[in-house]
């Protein structure tokens, strides 16, 4: 099969010819049709991580395609459902977190395009388990993006505990940042989004947004302070300390602030606002099998939309290399068929 392989870190990635996966219990083998390209994915290619990834490595963890082989005692996935490949691969089942249905929290979890081959090749291998199926309603193309940056974003704002009504201010309007617009307007809450320049601003708005703020034009916290007393919860995308620094000074008293990007400094927190204010600080990882389920069902529904452009795996490094320019917007899919 053809596949996208990295070999050592921060060196291109290889398209090459190798054998497809085999089959094994508890195990589906997909046919991908397409896979999103995620940031992880960059990251796991240059090694940025204090946990290395596996190499050689078939990135990718936003693989959908078709089910073509299931092991015997695979039950409840048939050969030809419609399926995608999370970025949780496979989780133990019989930890505390694995038992309270927060298995995206076990500390011996598998990751998908990490430490086992992921979806940037013809065919991938997956726990039955941990596969999802995609409504027919959605096309593989828009249903790839939704398994990392649609359920991460979602599951953010589930965090955050905001209420229909209430405002929630999304920082970073870009691949994640469009997506959580969305699903905070299909959720039922008010959205500011922050972000920089006329087309994110009338992208937002165009989004559903009531308050869109260009960073470089005006002090979001201070707007949001102003003229709504604070925001119940924000959900900060962006990877820079500004953007953390704008988050927690934008929520209100009791409110949360959700970080979901994740940037290579050290970011702060002033302990003094915290306790005085009972501002909660929230990490938030990707999310269950649970909450993509629910996130695909905003899609069926026509609430939820990525804005996608597709390429070839052929092009892998020359997206790596936009990606690293900051030049994508939306969402990048690579088609495999």
């Amino acid at each position: 099969m053809k596949a996208a392989l990295v070999h050592q870190f921060k060196q291109p990635l290889e398209i090459q010819q190798v054998d497809k996966p085999e089959l094994t219990q508890g195990a589906v083998i997909v046919e991908i049709a397409a896979c999103g390209v995620c940031h992880t994915d960059l990251h796991a290619c240059h090694g940025d991580w204090p946990v290395k990834p596996k190499l050689p490595l078939i990135p990718g963890h936003e693989g959908v395609g078709t089910v073509v082989a299931k092991a015997d005692d695979v039950k409840h996935i048939e050969i030809g459902d419609r399926v995608g490949i999370p970025w949780l691969h496979s989780a133990c089942g019989h930890c505390e977190h694995c038992l309270k249905g927060n298995e995206n929290l076990c500390p011996q979890q598998l990751n998908s395009g990490y430490s086992v081959d992921g979806g940037y090749a013809q065919f991938c291998k997956a726990d039955a388990n941990y596969v999802v199926k995609i409504p027919e309603d959605i096309s593989f193309v828009d249903a790839a993006p939704l398994f990392c940056a649609g359920v991460t974003t979602y599951k953010a704002l589930k965090v955050s505990k905001a209420k229909p009504g209430e405002w929630v201010a999304i920082v970073g309007v870009g691949g994640l940042g469009h997506l959580a617009v969305q699903y905070a307007k299909a959720m039922g809450l008010n959205v500011v989004a922050v972000d920089t320049g006329d087309e994110k601003m009338q992208l937002a708005k165009s989004l559903g947004a009531e308050v869109c703020i260009d960073f470089k034009q005006q002090d979001p916290a201070q707007v949001m302070q102003e003229q709504l007393g604070g925001v119940q919860a924000v959900v900060c995308t962006a990877v820079s300390k500004a953007a953390f620094t704008t988050s927690f000074n934008s929520v209100k008293r009791g409110g949360v602030c959700v970080l979901v990007g994740l940037p290579p400094d050290e970011m702060p927190i002033p302990i003094f606002d915290t306790v005085l204010k009972g501002i909660s600080v929230v990490g938030s990882i990707v999310g269950t099998r649970q909450d993509l389920v629910e996130c695909l069902q905003f899609a069926a529904e026509g609430k939820v939309k990525a804005i996608i452009e597709t390429k070839p795996l052929e092009h892998i490094n020359d997206i790596f290399d936009d990606m690293l320019n900051s030049e994508i917007n939306g969402r990048i899919v690579l088609t495999l068929e």
